[in-house]
């Protein structure tokens, strides 16, 4: 059936109407005149896919990726980097205003690097064949490349097929010096040919589950002059530039000698980083591979006033017991649970920063947060070109 694809929607995905139900169409920009076919279908909304173009959008670009069109890795190299910026502006613009009730615009920092940019990736892998999954589908693109992941990751790809493994997944991880960190997720045996890999490639570590096989379980990140031990199953920002930036901005929003809490700390990189500005910090973490990183790179960063929990969130807050003046929270993409939540409030810490990679739970927290705080900013920060998602931050300030 033909039809026309309106705007788009929040997972990038076009969006038209069919008998007057919503239509949510993969690789289909605003304006374009296409023939779809229905993939899914129910009382809400139905999902499509596109059979033929019969009017392209005029923003249209090739893609220089030849696994775009079936890949699920990513969403827009079917655009120009600054009309990504765009919709990410209108998106994360939109959604505050529409469930948070603040109207502002929001300025998106671009990222220093919009390609090579990931010094993460998970492959999937099904009978040998290694690649991603399609988008919302489990059927395997077997790819032998992916622009977004930084050299020493998309040079490994190629290699791939040397760790041996059947069905699973695998996990790599880079870092400053091209070094990679293996991480393997299989129930299946697993032989790698650690001679040939070693001998191509900088190969830190590789473990399979949690069973370390070769190196070690972590390497060293270097963020703004700052050294960060990263385990192969804690946390890390996946941008380093863009992480440059998150820092200088958070940096920018503290005082001198504050007392300063780090929610859903990883291993440390954020509180470590205003360290030199603060009196003292504390981390929560609950991840004790992280935590163990994070009482590491304290050392290694000789911040002598940084103290670790290890635990939820939500119950490790009532622990500390000093007058908390400034709270960063990164919390996962579910945000804030309503523990951690009531608990910050009864703190009243005089400012919050909230890094957020889920524009839709931020202004949901947003909501109840600015009954005690007002907003002074909210910026976006272009963490992951080329994808829909929007990494953010805002700052909350104390009534």
């Amino acid at each position: 059936m033909q039809v026309t694809i309106e705007k788009l929607d929040n997972l990038g995905r076009g969006i038209c109407y069919v008998d007057n139900k919503i239509t949510f169409v993969d690789n289909a920009l605003p304006n374009e005149i296409v023939d779809i076919s229905l993939t899914k279908e129910s009382k809400k909304y139905n999902e499509a896919i596109v059979l033929k173009y019969i009017k392209l959008s005029e923003n249209r670009i090739d893609s220089i990726c030849p696994h775009f069109n079936n890949c699920g890795g990513c969403n827009f190299l079917n655009l120009s980097y600054e009309d990504t910026l765009s919709y990410k502006k209108d998106k994360l613009t939109n959604i505050i205003s529409k469930y948070a009730g603040i109207n502002t615009n929001i300025e998106v920092i671009p990222s220093p690097s919009t390609i090579n940019y990931r010094n993460k990736i998970t492959l999937k892998v099904v009978n040998g064949k290694y690649g991603y999954f399609e988008n919302n589908s489990h059927t395997l693109t077997n790819i032998d490349n992916c622009l977004l992941a930084e050299k020493a990751i998309y040079n490994f790809i190629k290699d791939v097929n040397y760790l041996n493994i059947k069905n699973g997944e695998v996990v790599i991880r880079s870092n400053y010096n091209d070094e990679l960190l293996i991480w393997i997720k299989s129930e299946d045996e697993v032989t790698p040919d650690i001679s040939y890999l070693k001998d191509h490639h900088k190969i830190v570590g590789i473990i399979k589950n949690d069973t370390l096989l070769i190196g070690e379980s972590s390497f060293i990140e270097i963020i703004n002059g700052m050294l960060f031990k990263v385990s192969y199953d804690s946390f890390f920002q996946i941008n380093r530039g863009i992480c440059s930036i998150l820092f200088n901005e958070i940096n920018n929003n503290l005082e001198e000698s504050e007392i300063l809490l780090d929610l859903y700390c990883g291993v440390g990189t954020l509180g470590i980083n205003s360290s030199k500005l603060v009196r003292k910090t504390y981390g929560i973490e609950i991840v004790k591979n992280a935590v163990l990183n994070a009482i590491t790179n304290a050392k290694i960063n000789k911040c002598e006033n940084n103290f670790y929990l290890l635990g939820d969130v939500g119950k490790c807050l009532s622990k500390i017991n000093d007058k908390v003046d400034s709270v960063i929270v990164d919390p996962p993409r579910a945000g804030l649970d309503k523990v951690t939540k009531d608990t910050l409030i009864k703190f009243k810490p005089n400012k919050i920063i909230y890094v957020s990679c889920d524009p839709l739970t931020l202004a949901r927290d947003l909501k109840e947060l600015k009954e005690h705080y007002d907003i002074k900013v909210i910026k976006g920060l272009d963490m992951f070109p080329y994808t829909y998602h929007c990494e953010s931050i805002t700052v909350l300030e104390r009534r």
